[in-house]
């Protein structure tokens, strides 16, 4: 048996049935090169020949009887191929859009709790000899480095490290007597961590406290837990809509290298620029900047393949400024605040505190929270930013040229923007409900826009600073 951490619960506790807690992965492959056909039974035993590196895969919940304990994870558990492993269709003539539409209706549907909380689709029908696989994995499983850890292990690699564990035999579900036996010791165990969390908790608090008022006012920035209210910020739907783009990597760093600011900075800025054109283009006033919530990972080891350990920075959007490299200014003073606060507070202060919050607690809360018409109260937006493979990957051969992945939506905020960088490209996935947008691409493409409005800005100062030199 294995533990969830306290983020694993409220990760999925906070599942309602309009929202859902799954993540996406998505693989677009070049079968030019797969060894032999392409085909969904030839995916199925290149699936088996790698099961063996995914331990996660096999982790199935049980409750503890009588609810005295949080769920638990039983290992290596069986898996059903005929319900894990699914062939689609993407209809003609196969192009991305074409893609995106099977994704997102893909994504509308919770997993099952009674299997493994994964499933891998097999969709064939894209142009140019192309083939994807599309994941859906709770995100209770895997958080985004645990996740691009375990994709990492799914695939083969140019310097032959790719593991060759041996499949442990299946094992029967434990008995109630030994699941009861765990959630003692654990209960004990959590309990003499208590006092420490409360400590790290007030000492945190008061440095945040402190370090506030000592900063200076910053009337371009938001305010902290007023995020001010936007078309996308509402009950969501139970259907989803997903949109992808890429973006050229190199270009993101050149742009973040000019101006002394990190990736995740021009990220940020481009996100700013989108929904500025968004807001204005659904009759939205732009003039207050939004908060965007950032998911940041507390332990970044490329061996942890499962769990959540998580923290969340809030960060100033100021999509009321029009021009690209003011915002990029702007929040680059943001996340620095936000990141200084995050130490502060203590990276893994929120997830210790939740070691002791009640599932049941966390699931009353947040189905009332979807139930309600009122928009998110601590941020409008979720926008990931996921560090991916700096080299191509193959599955059988056959090259992975493209890697999206998405987390899910929250509760008042019908709007996540993940950027998975792969290669030489900043890969952007969008997903929202099916009530939001008249076209969900009108995201990536507002995206798209905004970082060709800030390249151009930062060629522009370039150029100045030439003439300048002159």
């Amino acid at each position: 048996m294995k533990r969830l951490s306290g983020w694993d619960i409220l990760l999925l506790s906070s599942e309602t049935p309009t929202v859902h807690q799954h993540t996406l992965k998505v693989a677009v492959i070049d079968a030019a090169d797969f060894d032999g056909e392409p085909t969904f039974e030839a995916f199925r035993e290149v699936f088996l020949s790698r099961l063996p590196a995914l331990d996660p895969l096999r982790y199935h919940l049980i409750d503890t009887p009588w609810r005295l304990h949080r769920p638990l994870w039983s290992e290596h558990a069986d898996v059903d191929l005929d319900y894990h492993l699914q062939q689609v269709r993407v209809p003609a003539p196969g192009n991305r859009r074409d893609l995106d539409a099977v994704i997102g209706a893909i994504a509308s549907t919770p997993l099952d709790r009674r299997y493994p909380l994964w499933q891998l689709y097999f969709a064939d029908g894209l142009t140019d000899q192309r083939v994807a696989v599309i994941g859906k994995v709770h995100h209770v499983l895997a958080d985004g480095v645990a996740s691009a850890n375990l994709m990492t292990r799914a695939m083969e690699w140019d310097d032959g490290q790719s593991p060759e564990p041996r499949l442990q035999p299946a094992q029967p579900a434990p008995t109630a007597r030994n699941v009861l036996g765990f959630a003692a010791r654990d209960h004990m165990a959590r309990m003499r961590t208590l006092p420490s969390a409360v400590r790290r908790g007030v000492v945190g608090a008061y440095r945040l406290r402190q370090r506030a008022r000592q900063r200076r006012d910053q009337p371009e920035l938001a305010d902290r837990f007023d995020p001010p209210p936007t078309f996308f910020n509402r009950k969501i739907a139970a259907g989803r809509t997903f949109a992808s783009a890429t973006l050229p990597f190199d270009d993101v760093k050149a742009i973040g290298k000019k101006h002394e600011a990190t990736v995740n900075d021009v990220v940020l800025t481009i996100a700013a620029g989108g929904l500025r054109q968004l807001l204005l283009s659904y009759g939205d006033a732009a003039d207050r900047p939004l908060i965007a919530s950032i998911p940041t990972a507390t332990d970044v080891s490329p061996d942890r393949i499962t769990g959540n350990a998580l923290a969340t920075m809030l960060v100033s959007l100021p999509v009321q400024i029009d021009e690209p490299l003011q915002r990029l200014e702007l929040i680059r003073t943001s996340t620095r605040i936000a990141k200084e606060d995050h130490e502060l507070l203590g990276p893994t202060t929120v997830g210790g505190f939740l070691e002791f919050v009640p599932p049941s607690l966390t699931r009353m809360v947040f189905r009332w929270m979807s139930r309600r018409q009122a928009p998110n109260q601590l941020f409008n937006v979720i926008v990931s930013n996921v560090p991916g493979p700096r080299e191509r990957g193959r599955i059988a051969g056959a090259v992975v040229t493209e890697i999206y992945s998405v987390g899910p939506l929250a509760a008042g905020s019908a709007l996540n923007i993940t950027v998975w960088s792969y290669a030489d490209q900043l890969a952007v996935a969008v997903l929202s409900d099916d009530s939001t947008f008249r076209d969900t691409h009108e995201v990536t493409e507002a995206l798209v826009a905004a970082f060709a409005e800030l390249r151009d800005a930062t060629d522009e100062s370039i150029g100045r600073v030439t003439r300048d030199e002159a």
